[in-house]
């Protein structure tokens, strides 16, 4: 069996479309995907001889897999598929589809679904591993329902040219509004006059996914580690605050900054981790991360409103959506029924999302705050936990409204200058 070499590509050299670097740091190409996988044919060999495989076998293998499954791309060579984005892709329209064929089935689908979206966010969620399960259901939930809005509501002659353009201005600056929130948290970084050096090593992180950002890891030497002792380095440790000192990323934390163990980064600011959106909510996007929840709740109640008139033009909305008596009648209205309702769940929890948002920026608390204060019993809580109060930072309703509305990432000062190694692990 031939050792692995660990090699790490030169940057000068520019990866053709069919061209990446996998985990190993090693340059590869997409049409040797089946080519040299040596933990599969290890597998494949003990299985065969029936001997027991090796407990990080199947790992092994799985880390292979996702690291090979690739598309050529244009720009930087081959991108890495993930797994996670095709559930969604399938799942959605047909359980819609099962869900239309009776009111029953409709009620255990659209009941279950639920459950098994927040199933899924728990797992995730013990394990603190990035996934793109929701971003891809969140994305294609949106894409489908203006899908159907078109071929379903608008070919039928329900609704005009008019009411199709408004919709396809609020989808549109929904996800605009999304890609501003995509742009970045706000990561704390280390002091720049402290920097002496950057090595990029392509050997797996201990703590991390060897399979994620193809194994690499920027670490960052500074001055002050470079030039002094570990007793010197332990006092100034002590005198910085042990609190504000992150472990992780070796790097002082300014105040309100936090540590997401998902990303692996420190954000100023840090309010949350939204997996609808794949990242952190932070300094710099906590604003347009409310846009995006605003955007898509008006357009969301509005196609509602649209479709609700279409299959049960004689009723009320809100008794539309209770009882509409001979929607199943037709699998076109029924197929509208059930999206209007599945919507009408996803608006439900993302209106209870922003509620909680405005009540925490009217307070000056953020999400990160409030759940360490209620641990730690030092927030005043009311209305059943959906008010906390820290009052550490509150300037009243409009300070903190004024405050929330023009922070932004230059606003806190840099980083003291740490004086450690500052480790920074790339976020695939």
């Amino acid at each position: 069996m031939k050792k692995r070499a660990n090699k790490v590509p030169e940057e000068e050299q520019n990866l053709c479309c069919c061209e990446y670097v996998n985990r190993f740091g090693e340059r590869s190409h997409v049409g040797a995907c089946c080519c040299d996988c040596e933990d599969l044919d290890d597998a494949c060999d003990r299985f065969l001889k029936r001997e027991p495989q090796k407990p990080e076998s199947l790992s092994h293998v799985a880390a292979d897999v996702t690291d090979r499954l690739r598309v050529p791309w244009l720009w930087g060579g081959a991108r890495k598929v993930d797994l996670s984005i095709i559930p969604p892709l399938l799942l959605l329209p047909v359980l819609l589809h099962v869900a239309a064929l009776h009111y029953l089935l409709g009620l255990v689908v659209l009941t279950a679904l639920p459950g098994l979206v927040l199933w899924y966010y728990y797992f995730t969620h013990r394990k603190k591993g990035q996934t793109l399960f929701f971003l891809s259901l969140a994305l294609f939930s949106l894409a489908y329902m203006y899908y159907l809005f078109v071929t379903e509501v608008l070919l039928n002659g329900d609704v005009g040219l008019v009411q199709l353009a408004v919709v396809t201005v609020g989808v549109t600056l929904t996800l605009v509004a999304l890609v501003l929130t995509k742009r970045g948290p706000g990561v704390v970084r280390p002091n720049r006059e402290a920097v002496h050096s950057t090595v990029t090593y392509y050997t797996p992180a201990a703590d991390r996914d060897p399979a994620v950002n193809g194994g690499r890891r920027d670490v960052t030497t500074t001055v002050a580690n470079r030039a002094g002792s570990a007793e010197d380095s332990g006092a100034e440790l002590k005198e910085s605050g042990r609190r504000n000192w992150c472990q992780v990323c070796k790097v002082v934390r300014p105040p309100r900054a936090g540590h997401c163990r998902i990303c692996g980064v420190c954000v100023l600011r840090l309010d949350h981790h939204c997996v609808w959106i794949n990242s952190c909510v932070g300094q710099s996007n906590h604003r347009s991360f409310l846009l995006t929840l605003v955007l898509f709740l008006l357009t969301s109640l509005y196609g509602i409103s649209l479709v609700l008139r279409s299959v049960c033009p004689n009723q009320h909305l809100v008794i539309a959506l209770l009882y509409c008596p001979g929607v199943y009648e037709q699998s076109s209205t029924a197929l509208r029924f059930t999206c209007a309702w599945y919507s009408s769940i996803v608006t439900c929890g993302l209106l209870h999302l922003l509620t909680v948002q405005v009540i925490n920026v009217s307070h000056n608390v953020t999400e990160r705050e409030a759940r360490e204060a209620l641990r730690d019993r030092t927030a005043r809580s009311a209305y059943w936990g959906l008010v906390i109060d820290t009052g550490v930072y509150s300037k009243g309703f409009r300070g903190n409204w004024a405050e929330f509305m023009t922070m932004g990432e230059n606003s806190n000062p840099p980083s003291p200058a740490p004086t450690d190694l500052v480790v920074l692990l790339g976020v695939g």
